[in-house]
């Protein structure tokens, strides 16, 4: 019998995937239960949708730096998510790069989810990236979190077709689609080890 794994979640903006992580958990697809909502913008939506579903949510103070996640930073919400009992930590669209210590508290036990099949079009608004080199193809990458920019192990992919007219809009919005169910089939697999 399979135990109900523990989940931290990190996020920076609206908390789409963590939604769908939650609806998962919701419609017994996923055993799971999300114990800890951090995010690094005080007004991200991640926000206020793990407080309306009962979920204690904090915001991360990394001070005047816009894109670092300071060390100092990392250790303290490496131990708050060991304090809330997370075994397992989901980046949700949190733009920090996270690695040591976190990488060291969590070895391989962070996951993130990519817009893109990775390796292609590593880091920020990867499906613009997609539109404007002209791609026939994108999707969704989840992999293991390392100290790189989207260059951990691999673990799945879901692939999402460029089609004629598309805009970096309507393309983001195919793969957001392909990331919901994704992302919770992942975190299940693993679950499941």
């Amino acid at each position: 019998m399979s135990q109900t794994i523990k989940l931290g979640v990190l996020g920076s903006g609206s908390g789409s995937n963590m939604q769908a992580i939650l609806d998962a958990i919701e419609a017994g697809t996923l055993d799971a239960e999300i114990v800890l909502v951090l995010s690094d913008n005080p007004d991200g939506y991640i926000l206020e949708r793990a407080r309306k579903a009962g979920i204690p949510a904090e915001v991360i103070d990394c001070g005047a730096f816009k894109t670092k996640f300071p060390d100092e930073r990392q250790s303290a919400v490496a131990a708050q998510l060991k304090e809330a009992g997370a075994e397992l930590v989901c980046l949700a669209g949190f733009m920090r790069l996270v690695k040591q210590p976190m990488l060291d508290i969590f070895p391989e036990r962070i996951l993130n989810i990519h817009p893109s099949l990775l390796p292609a079009y590593p880091g920020l608004m990867a499906w613009k990236q997609a539109i404007e080199d002209g791609a026939t193809e994108s999707g969704c990458t989840v992999h293991y979190v390392d100290a790189g920019m989207d260059t951990g192990p691999i673990i799945k992919q879901a692939k999402v077709p460029v089609v004629a007219g598309d805009t970096a809009e309507t393309l983001h919005a195919r793969i957001q689609v392909k990331e919901h169910s994704l992302y919770p089939e992942v975190i299940s697999t693993i679950a499941a080890k």
